[in-house]
């Protein structure tokens, strides 16, 4: 009886043995298996990481030239900017200087004197009074009888007294006027009329008298047509 219980007992004991080890090996197997997964997925983890790190470089690249491309489009935008203003100055030099040469081409037909002398302006004054403006309107009508127009030479002069400077702005702002009025009340365009001051220059009177001073105080346009 006791030999029998012996071989039994052992008998299982043998059976529990096989039993763990196999559970043992599965478990073991399991691990294996579970480990490579873990390390297959590190590796594509870090393949996908190196892939991310060259799709960020390659996007900061294109980044960069398309900020270069925006540099090199803003600054083809101003250049050619610049040129349209420097285009637009060479067509008005190009219409002055057509301006210029036709002007050459006209005859002088009006030489008027507007002075002092003649009821004209006063002393250190650029006002027109009622004489000059009535000449000035003859000067128009003149100038409009012809379909293609003429221009006008506006001279300033002053008697001699004062300084040089103070004679030649005041002879300016006696052409200037005569320039104002016809622009204003006749719309004579202003690229037709030039103006330009001599001041106290090229006297026509003496200027030791009155009345040659006052002869001297003028503005003298000429007309081309």
């Amino acid at each position: 009886m006791r030999k029998a219980f012996v071989t039994f007992t052992l008998s299982a004991f043998v059976a529990v043995s096989a039993t763990a080890c196999g559970a043992h090996k599965k478990m073991t197997t399991q691990l294996d298996a579970l480990s490579n997964k873990v390390e297959s997925m590190g590796q594509s983890l870090e393949q996908t990481q190196e892939r991310t790190r060259q799709n960020e470089a390659k996007i900061n690249t294109v980044d960069q030239k398309a900020g270069t491309a925006q540099t090199a489009a803003d600054g083809a935008r101003t250049a050619a900017g610049a040129a349209d203003t420097k285009a637009g100055a060479a067509n008005a030099n190009a219409d002055r200087a057509n301006a210029a040469v036709t002007a050459l081409e006209r005859k002088l037909v009006l030489n008027m004197t507007l002075s002092d002398a003649q009821g004209g302006f006063d002393f250190n004054k650029s006002q027109l009074p009622a004489s000059v403006t009535s000449k000035l309107d003859e000067v128009a009508t003149k100038m409009k009888s012809d379909p293609r127009g003429g221009f006008l030479d506006i001279v300033g002069y002053t008697d001699s007294i004062g300084t040089p400077r103070a004679n030649e702005r005041v002879g300016m702002d006696r052409a200037n006027a005569v320039k104002k009025y016809l622009f204003e009340k006749h719309q004579i365009p202003l690229f037709r009329m030039n103006t330009i001051s001599y001041g106290a220059e090229n006297p026509v009177g003496d200027n030791k008298t009155k009345d040659g001073r006052a002869q001297n105080r003028r503005v003298e346009i000429k007309l081309w047509m």
